[in-house]
């Protein structure tokens, strides 16, 4: 969807006119709320370069190209069923500078010091956008990604970090979207996702207590069983995570969540951004699908 014009004019701007960023955040259409008129939020999630997350399936720099990356989300936001983005600084003024983001939600992303793999990765810093920069730019909510590893004590400056974040972003009237997942360290000293429905109830319990207010909190959630979302009153979104061998099972995975009465939709990145055979508009037209029908199963 980009042409050779269009990306030849972004360079052209990146390095001649800084600028232009603030322009454009300023002359972005705002819709006028967050949910769509069926009452649901569908998200595509690019924040992943941003920590040094680069991979999909086989391919280590799957995300590196640029330009395939903001072409592959201008195809997602194509769809009038995907009603925004959720982004780092660098992705979201991009999309700004390619005129992509009107009558979009617009989600920044915050905490993106735990880079993938390394040592401290449970100690995830605020690098990216902060609550000042979210409501001056105008942009709908902040997101936050709260790991939470018993063992490990870089979750403790995380905890207190996120709870500020939902506090301030509160004071703007911004939503506070928190994604908490318990982790735990393998004999390797590998990070892996708890996935029992102890450990992310109890990951969303934390994630819904934090701040001094829960009022403008929303939480992302692996796709989870009943027991899971029935611990919050909080709205409620489904993480693609990542992606299967088979996307027709994180289809069923995801809608079978979207049923409950706290999910209200989907933020999904990778599984819809590198689907296996390449074609970004057929499997977010798939995901629209899903979320439609398990709306349509709650009325």
């Amino acid at each position: 969807m980009i042409s050779d014009e269009q990306w030849w004019g972004l360079l052209a701007t990146r390095a001649g006119d800084p600028g232009a960023v603030r322009r454009a955040y300023l002359a972005r259409r705002r819709r006028d709320r967050l949910l769509s008129e069926r009452g649901t939020l569908f998200l595509v999630a690019a924040d992943h370069p941003a920590r040094g997350a680069l991979g999909v399936g086989g391919d280590p720099l799957a995300m590196a190209d640029r330009r395939s990356l903001l072409d592959r989300l201008l195809t997602a936001l194509a769809n009038p069923a995907v009603d925004g983005v959720l982004g780092t600084p660098d992705v979201i003024e991009e999309l700004l500078l390619l005129d992509g983001l009107h009558d979009k939600v617009v989600i920044g992303s915050m905490n993106r010091g735990g880079l993938a793999g390394a040592d401290w990765e449970i100690d995830d810093r605020f690098t990216a956008y902060d609550p000042t920069a979210i409501a001056a730019n105008g942009l709908d909510g902040g997101k936050m990604l709260l790991r939470l590893v018993d063992s490990d004590a870089g979750t403790v400056p995380t905890l207190e970090s996120c709870a500020a974040a939902v506090s301030a972003l509160a004071e703007r009237g911004v939503m506070a979207m928190v994604e908490p997942l318990p982790y735990e360290r393998d004999p390797a000293g590998n990070l892996v996702l708890r996935k029992d429905a102890a450990a992310l109830a109890r990951a969303g319990s934390i994630a819904a207590g934090l701040g001094v207010t829960s009022a403008y909190t929303w939480l992302k959630l692996p796709a989870s069983p009943d027991e899971v979302l029935d611990a919050t009153t909080l709205p409620a979104l489904v993480l693609g995570g990542v992606p299967s061998a088979r996307p027709e099972d994180d289809l069923a995975s995801w809608g079978r969540s979207l049923r409950h009465p706290t999910v209200r939709g989907l933020v999904v990145g990778r599984a819809l951004l590198y689907p296996p055979d390449g074609d970004v508009a057929r499997a977010v037209e798939a995901a629209a699908e899903v979320l439609r029908t398990a709306r349509g199963a709650r009325v």
